[in-house]
């Protein structure tokens, strides 16, 4: 992915517009909600979605401004002063992974209108003649955030991880969609402030359009080699810096019959630790309504009886509950579950470290600033 990025010759910090028609604050609309909140790589400048257009991005995500606004449309987006988008970003992760007729079109337009162009989707556009040729026209490329690597660059799995020095610690949960990736982030940041080496892997597109250096789109790899590179991911960032944690994105959920990539962050990975993320208020799983969501207790009693791993601690995702409710269920499940839990967004990111202090006291240190 950074390879594919740098190629496009774009400026250290090219500027984008992220489309996300319909969804913006969804759960469809994770890898736009992701780059709002969050983006080393790009600037964004812009969401597209015209059902809220008008709108301050962040507050209509999380009730904070933070002046990257809502627009109706792509020739909304290209007019806005002083700044023109260098990329276009397709922002919405439905289930399918692909392209609606309309959605089609508005890419084909960004294209059209020289905008570089990011696609997360299962859909490679690059293995399609029109997209091809539209790029072309205007000089500018396309990047296929989920395209794997030709079957000759992929890892087996070698058990080489097991023997890492420093602590790996995965952020899972009981569904998709459910605040994962924005947990680990989270979570790495806050460690770093606390002068603790920490890194993330990624592994899913979201994950990697942000700018995760390390890790893989997992759910687009061949099953044969999921482990092995979820394995080489996180072997490439002890490597890159010797951390002291490195913090492994989890993809869906170990129970979810659909979902099976924390099978495989788990045996690649080998974490010696677990954050799980929950929705108090999901009752059913976001894109199998017909399937009930399971409990966190159930969903640790898996995790730990499938791995040689521990649950050290609940993290809450807080869609449909008051600041209340909030306090009730992480006081809940504390009493419950008997390991801490927080909520990454509404509470201090040190209740977060504190989780992985208590599990591994050697990690102590002072604050310090968070570099930007």
């Amino acid at each position: 992915m950074s390879s594919s990025l740098h190629a496009l010759g774009l400026p250290p910090s090219p500027t984008a517009t992220v489309y996300c028609e319909g969804n913006f604050g969804r759960l469809d609309g994770k890898t736009a909600n992701g780059l709002v909140r969050h983006s080393e790589r790009y600037r964004i400048l812009s969401v597209i979605d015209s059902q809220a257009a008008g709108q301050d991005a962040g507050a209509v995500l999380d009730g904070i401004a933070n002046g990257i606004p809502v627009v109706a449309d792509l020739g909304e987006a290209l007019a806005m002063a002083p700044e023109r988008p260098d990329v276009f970003i397709f922002g919405v992760a439905p289930a399918s992974g692909m392209l609606t007729p309309v959605e089609r079109g508005v890419m084909l337009a960004a294209l059209g209108a020289g905008l570089h162009l990011i696609n997360g989707l299962h859909e490679f556009l690059n293995d399609d003649p029109a997209f091809v040729a539209a790029a072309a026209a205007r000089s500018v490329s396309i990047v296929d955030v989920r395209r794997p690597p030709a079957k000759k660059d992929l890892h087996m799995f070698t058990g080489a991880v097991a023997a890492l020095p420093g602590r790996r610690i995965a952020v899972l949960g009981t569904d998709g969609a459910i605040g994962k990736r924005t947990t680990a982030l989270i979570l790495t940041r806050a460690l770093r402030a606390r002068g603790i080496r920490a890194v993330m892997v990624g592994t899913g597109q979201t994950g990697l359009i942000q700018g995760a250096r390390h890790g893989i789109a997992l759910d687009a790899i061949p099953c044969q080699f999921c482990s092995g590179e979820v394995e080489a991911a996180v072997l490439g960032a002890h490597a890159d810096g010797q951390p002291e944690v490195i913090v492994i994105e989890g993809q869906g959920a170990l129970s979810h019959p659909a979902y099976l990539s924390s099978a495989y962050i788990l045996r690649g990975s080998q974490p010696q630790a677990v954050v799980l993320q929950h929705a108090p208020m999901r009752k059913r799983l976001s894109d199998f309504p017909a399937l009930p969501m399971p409990s966190p207790a159930s969903e640790i009693a898996l995790i730990e009886t499938f791995s040689n791993t521990k649950v050290i601690g609940l993290c809450i995702n807080h869609e449909g509950m008051d600041d209340g409710q909030v306090t009730a269920a992480i006081a809940l499940y504390e009493v419950e579950l008997a390991i801490p839990a927080t909520d990454a967004l509404t509470r201090s990111p040190e209740r977060l470290v504190e989780m992985v202090l208590r599990a591994f006291p050697e990690l102590v240190r002072e604050p310090v600033a968070l570099t930007p």
